[in-house]
């Protein structure tokens, strides 16, 4: 299934070693909030230290727009790596030029620097060729464990692999394992989640998950649309209007594969303190909005769950960031941390919702890349995994 060479099929000792890693990570007040990402990276990591190589870490983070913004620095990963690896971590105040090339050339096996925001240069998300190998330049292989950033073809991703040997850290190889699995090979019953805002986001995935999973169970905002194809009125509700036409013809391609709600938790405004009232799903009321999933279609989509051999997830139920229109989605989460699948959870979203109802150590696979998940769910090819060395 994963065909690409990993740094175990690669020699690194004594060599630099440009690894892009995902450090997009939540940063207040100077301070990292959430250091997942981090450690998600430090197998790969600490593999290529334990080979006797030195490392050159490069990321994004945020979206600064080409522009040297101090709020964006990467500075501010440096503390929490450096005590996670245990040992001391460089920074350097560019991710090219004379600064970061001394920097790079000075490094001893075992010495770890992280350059600044690949995205203070305009050309990282344009895919320059000239910054692409100006960053190639400061190293002799290039690893890539950037799973949430594999969907984008920039200079960091996929332009560096034309001037250096490049092949796959440990978490892209992770995560395109249980994810192309899922699609390629799943368990059956193969049972797939999508919630979430927008039906926009997700029409190519939702098509080509309607060929291959044996249910689709549909809620969050994007069930509104649904619902509105299908002639109810739907009050104040978050509704794409110009998806209806779009979801009818999901709907008629879905069959008995697309499932919908049953009942429905709406609110009076858009609110954490709104009157709420559960109701069976039916036209709703003027002045009325649809927030969460009710407790019929946590039990009926409980049962499509439990008896899943795979459950990809991507996308909460409902406004799970007010508490008293979350019980949907943590339910859910619940439902498929205890069922036998092997679950699959996408999206930060998704994420925070299992980590928040407290069964993210019963999921399987929690992905790091929700737009890159989501593009893999809907069939398509990853320029960043693409440019990687095949085995063969």
């Amino acid at each position: 299934m994963f065909n690409k060479k990993t740094v175990k099929d690669i020699d690194v000792k004594d060599k630099r070693v440009l690894v892009r890693v995902d450090f997009n990570v939540p940063v207040k007040d100077g301070k990292v909030t959430d250091d997942s990402r981090i450690r998600a990276a430090l197998p790969t990591l600490n593999y290529l230290l334990d080979q006797g190589a030195s490392l050159i870490l490069c990321s994004h983070l945020g979206r600064p727009k080409g522009q040297a913004k101090p709020e964006f620095s990467l500075r501010p990963v440096v503390e929490p790596l450096s005590d996670l690896l245990g040992k001391p971590v460089a920074f350097t105040e560019d991710c090219i030029g004379p600064v970061a090339e001394k920097s790079a050339s000075s490094l001893k096996p075992g010495q770890v620097l992280v350059l600044e925001n690949t995205r203070f240069h305009e050309g990282e998300t344009k895919n320059d060729p000239e910054l692409a190998k100006q960053m190639a330049s400061l190293a002799q292989v290039f690893v890539d464990d950037a799973f949430g950033s594999a969907h984008r073809a920039h200079a960091s991703t996929e332009g560096v692999t034309h001037y250096l040997p490049s092949v796959a850290g440990f978490l892209m190889e992770k995560e395109i394992r249980y994810l192309g699995q899922a699609i390629a090979d799943p368990e059956r019953p193969f049972v797939a989640i999508l919630g979430g805002a927008k039906v926009s986001d997700k029409i190519g995935v939702i098509r080509n998950l309607l060929k291959n999973a044996d249910q689709v169970l549909i809620g969050g905002g994007m069930a509104n649309t649904f619902f509105k194809a299908q002639g109810y009125p739907v009050g104040d509700s978050l509704v794409e209007d110009d998806a209806l036409e779009t979801a009818r013809e999901l709907l008629k391609e879905g069959g008995n594969h697309l499932r919908l709600p049953v009942d429905v938790v709406i609110a009076d405004k858009f609110a954490e303190d709104a009157e709420k009232k559960t109701m069976a799903m039916g036209p709703v009321p003027v002045g009325w909005r649809i927030l969460d999933i009710g407790p019929e279609t946590v039990k009926s989509f409980g049962k499509v769950i439990a008896d899943a051999g795979t459950v990809v997830w991507n996308g909460p139920m409902g406004v799970f960031e007010f508490p008293r229109f979350a019980e949907g989605t943590f339910n859910l989460a619940k439902a498929v941390a205890s069922s036998k699948a092997t679950s699959i959870v996408g999206g930060g979203d998704s994420v925070a919702a299992v980590q928040k109802a407290g069964v993210a150590d019963k999921i399987t696979h929690i992905s790091t890349g929700g737009g890159a998940s989501l593009e893999m769910l809907e069939g398509r090819e990853l320029p960043g995994l693409a440019a990687l060395q095949d085995k063969s």
